[in-house]
């Protein structure tokens, strides 16, 4: 009867042993897992350095390169023939895209396919498709965490022996140096040597508060320029222009 009360002890003070061992040996794991860590805290904070608790989550870790790819769906943009603005936009779009993301840039592309952005616009009271369709791109730029955008155009002359790209800029430093970077580094690929224009008028430049070009690639008016654009290795030669302009002012800005 004593040996069993003894065993009883014995066994009781090795089970409390054993708690107290495990407790020792997780609880630290158990801590790490419930407070957030130094990487997690720095993910949270906005581009100035500040705290952003109540920003809304983004999937992305850092700010990203927002490829705006023009026209899309019943708007075909300029055309030749049966060659459209909106299929070349997204063709160099894609490239571009592909680019970015191999050499480790975060890109985004707001449309992969060819559809119009105004249909997924549900939120503007108008009946401007055209309007709609540029308040949604306007848009995406505030709901992601954006660092600059590129928007992708053809351009269109009277004048068929008019050709070269042409790279556009807003108000704003940031800006101005991005678009001169791309005019610099298309400007070697097309053996030119155009400047960037100021371009006052147009709403996306006028209303995105990042810094945004908008690359007139090419005239679709001009063979020789309508050759490169409608080759799928003259459109990954325009995309690889435009993202050495883009990598090079990443990189130095």
């Amino acid at each position: 009867m004593q040996n069993k009360k003894l065993n009883k002890i014995w066994l009781t003070g090795l089970g409390m042993s054993l708690c107290i061992l495990c407790s020792s040996v997780f609880t630290p794991f158990v801590d790490a897992a419930t407070q957030p860590s130094e990487k997690s805290t720095e993910l949270n904070k906005t581009t100035d350095g500040q705290s952003s608790a109540s920003s809304p989550y983004h999937a992305f870790a850092k700010p990203v390169v927002l490829i705006d790819v023009g026209h899309g769906g019943v708007d075909g943009g300029t055309s030749h023939k049966k060659l459209l603005e909106k299929d070349i936009n997204l063709a160099i779009g894609q490239k571009l895209y592909l680019i970015l993301r191999s050499q480790g840039y975060p890109a985004v592309l707001n449309r992969d396919k060819d559809y119009a952005l105004s249909d997924d616009n549900r939120w503007l009271s108008s009946k401007s498709r055209h309007l709609k369709d540029l308040a949604q791109r306007k848009s995406l730029t505030e709901q992601l965490p954006t660092s600059l955008v590129v928007s992708l155009h053809v351009n269109w002359a009277k004048r068929s022996e008019k050709r070269g790209p042409i790279v556009l800029y807003q108000d704003e430093g940031g800006s101005f140096l991005l678009a001169e970077r791309i005019q610099h580094s298309l400007n070697r690929l097309f053996c030119m040597n155009r400047e960037t224009v100021y371009g006052k008028p147009f709403y996306l430049l006028n209303t995105i508060q990042h810094p945004a070009v908008i690359v007139e690639t090419g005239f679709i008016s001009n063979a020789q320029d309508r050759a490169m654009l409608s080759a799928d290795r003259g459109q990954k030669n325009i995309a690889e222009a435009i993202a050495e302009g883009i990598i090079a002012h990443l990189t130095v800005w």
